[in-house]
């Protein structure tokens, strides 16, 4: 098998590059499709986990950011602008370090997790701060970048989507064909529009025979799909869905209903409560908008939606890795108990 050199090199026939394209990438893809016994237990299904928290900036975002990266630097753009709540910024800033390019990220003011901004940060992003939400930063980023030579990398960028798309193409390869389901948390929406894309070409292409009914999940607190309106004021502790008007709602809608599959909400509280079991009893670490697709299966499950489907197999996406979001694992864990270094007072410690 040849080494792997990132996924526009492996599913280039799939995406929008050509020979001329200059393909900027992290070698990202390639992420693991883990066994998750305690969710079999759970569902009733053979539940997989696609970790997308091991990217290289520790999201998915990565998938959709070496495309839009490489076609904006085969544009000949010279600047990039993200409007963020942390993953996207952290990518963007990533991959135009990586190619050369400068980037401007627009993030709303205190809503940011600090390892996603030290990301940013660190690339050397010009990072600037909103006084406002996510949909006010999106809103100035669109307006800029339509009237001035800066490229927006947010997923209205449909080379994001193309790249997004080839998560689904993995999923397929691993299983050999698509899952009965597929979970997948709903910020933006950019996400489950892209899986469906990806799954629809893989079985037009002939490489699957089947394709997932899509559940999505949004937070109680930012469930603008769920209710059919804006949310004006989002909130959850799940920042990276923290998102009242999504870009890509349509499109999320369309996913939903040719899959005949559903979006739904969850509470804070289901999402952390699957954020702990996941790092409990999977030792998967994610941040905890992850969770929202794993505490939405367990939803499902307690109300008998996958009877009938035993041993069937059920994706979940994690969209990104805990230590994005280190203050929330901290939050509500107790300190490391202080002793003397001494055998007798950790053995008593620890019940020996």
């Amino acid at each position: 098998m040849m080494p792997w050199k990132g996924l526009i090199n492996h599913y280039r026939e799939y995406l929008p590059v050509s020979d001329k394209t200059p393909v900027v990438t992290l070698y990202e893809g390639h992420t693991p499709l883990v066994p998750a016994e305690p969710l079999n237990k759970i569902t009733g299904l053979q539940v997989f986990l696609k970790y997308e928290g091991l990217n290289p900036t520790g999201s998915f975002k990565d998938r959709g950011m070496t495309v839009a990266i490489s076609r904006a630097k085969e544009k000949g753009a010279r600047v990039v602008m993200c409007a963020s709540t942390g993953n996207t910024a952290a990518s963007a800033a990533a991959y135009a370090a990586c190619g050369g390019l400068k980037c401007v990220v627009l993030i709303p003011n205190g809503n940011i997790a600090l390892g996603k901004l030290a990301q940013a940060m660190i690339h050397k992003a010009q990072v600037i701060a909103i006084d406002g939400n996510f949909d006010d930063a999106l809103n100035v980023a669109k307006d800029i970048t339509a009237n001035y030579p800066v490229e927006l990398v947010n997923s209205l960028n449909p080379f994001r989507i193309e790249g997004q798309k080839t998560a689904a193409f993995e999923i397929c390869d691993f299983l050999g064909d698509a899952p009965q389901f597929h979970a997948i948390p709903v910020g933006n929406a950019g996400n489950i529009t892209a899986y469906w894309k990806g799954y629809k070409e893989y079985k037009e292409a002939g490489r699957s025979q089947t394709l997932p009914k899509m559940l999505g999940f949004q937070a109680a607190g930012a469930a603008p799909i769920v209710h059919k309106r804006v949310i004006a004021k989002p909130e959850t502790i799940a920042t990276a869905i923290r998102i009242g008007n999504p870009a890509s709602w349509k499109t999320a809608e369309q996913a939903r209903d040719e899959s005949q599959g559903l979006i739904d909400l969850v509470t804070d509280e289901e999402i952390l409560q699957a954020y702990h079991l996941l790092a409990e009893e999977s030792g998967v670490f994610v941040e905890p908008a992850s969770a929202a697709s794993v505490a939405g299966i367990i939803k499902l499950a307690k109300a008998g939606y996958f009877k009938g489907h035993a041993e069937g197999r059920l994706v979940c996406t994690l969209t990104g890795h805990g230590l994005k979001d280190p203050q929330t694992a901290m939050k509500d864990l107790p300190k490391p108990v202080v002793v003397k270094a001494d055998r007798q007072a950790i053995l008593k410690l620890i019940g020996i």
